[in-house]
């Protein structure tokens, strides 16, 4: 009986956000680590979060957020935050 309730969820509550580390963010958003650290840096990218002390982590749905803000960019350094005037 206790099982059956720990799979259920409570009124009110949303689905778990499924996490992502480096390498499945990697596979997904195709630059090197570098790039995908300064692209945070800057603003540029979602920012990770650390759920434990070496443990770094995206979430899903920003990292699908982001694609879809991508999405139809032309391309070009005017493009840029800190290079548009």
């Amino acid at each position: 009986m206790r099982e059956a309730a720990t799979h259920e969820a409570a009124p009110g509550m949303s689905e778990p956000r499924r996490m992502l580390n480096q390498e499945q963010v990697l596979r997904i958003v195709p630059v090197s680590p570098v790039t995908l650290w300064r692209m945070e840096k800057a603003g540029r990218f979602p920012k990770s979060s650390y759920i434990s002390a070496n443990r770094r982590v995206w979430f899903e749905d920003e990292i699908s957020a982001w694609q879809r803000e991508v999405d139809g960019r032309s391309r070009g350094r005017a493009n840029h935050p800190s290079e548009a005037q």
